[in-house]
């Protein structure tokens, strides 16, 4: 199957010469037998980043450096935050996930377990089948801007992106990178088709396009649109720039739930 490249991916024009590892819509995507269309997408993305040893191993090793040195200048202010969540929602404040990362080789999804700041109720997992019904994003994600489980803290923390931070962790051990697309549920990637899954031919980000691009403001579509587009993009000054865009960010929390 040959797959055409794109012109624009999201909102962002993708240069002529660039090899795009990556269909632009979900209709190009749906184009031709099931299991060998997933298999030509997801073997051409790989193809494209064993291509990349260079980049490849200066973002690994961008990971390690930065994510120690975060780690390192955290460990107080992670003390202290920890002791507040606590003490508002008795708990542990460390919560931890089962996240989706990259495509294996053997076409199978890897996943891994990613660390927050508990920023919910205790239980808040066992609370969100009855909140489905408020989702207001259409497709296989679930946000809520008003969410009833969310603590003062946990606003707070969530609207400067500060729970994310013991991810950090999962860089430095190689589960995530510093800018990548972000990790979904195994529930939502069972939920998705051919076109979505080609976000995850790459190793997930701690930050990414949709981060600074809206967060909560952008809907599943758009967010995988964006995904798509820095995957076929990525490089060093793409992930440098996503990075201090991502630090105005978390300032100002625009976009935030």
């Amino acid at each position: 199957m040959s797959i055409k490249p794109a012109a624009t991916l999201g909102n962002v024009a993708v240069p002529a010469d660039v090899k795009v590892p990556v269909v632009d819509t979900r209709e190009s995507a749906q184009e031709g037998e099931r299991s060998v269309r997933l298999l030509s997408l997801m073997r051409n993305a790989e193809a494209f980043d064993r291509e990349r040893l260079g980049y490849r191993f200066v973002k690994r090793a961008f990971d390690i450096a930065f994510s120690a040195c975060v780690i390192a200048a955290a460990i107080v202010p992670s003390a202290v935050l920890c002791a507040a969540i606590a003490v508002e929602s008795p708990g542990c404040p460390l919560y931890r996930q089962r996240r989706v990362g990259r495509i294996g080789a053997d076409g199978r999804p890897r996943e891994f377990t990613m660390w927050k700041f508990r920023s919910m109720v205790k239980g808040a997992d066992q609370m969100k089948d009855a909140l489905l019904a408020e989702n207001e994003v259409e497709g296989p994600m679930f946000k809520m801007r008003d969410d009833p489980r969310v603590t003062r803290i946990g606003r707070f923390i969530r609207r400067h992106s500060i729970d994310e931070f013991p991810q950090f962790l999962n860089v430095f051990m190689g589960d995530m990178s510093v800018v990548g697309p972000r990790p979904p549920l195994p529930r939502e990637v069972a939920q998705y088709d051919e076109w979505a899954m080609q976000r995850l031919a790459v190793k997930p980000g701690l930050t990414g396009p949709w981060q600074v691009g809206g967060r909560s403001d952008v809907d599943f579509d758009d967010m995988v649109r964006l995904d798509l587009g820095y995957i076929a993009r990525r490089g060093v000054m793409t992930d440098l720039k996503l990075i201090l865009q991502t630090v105005a960010v978390v300032f100002t929390g625009k976009g935030a739930a």
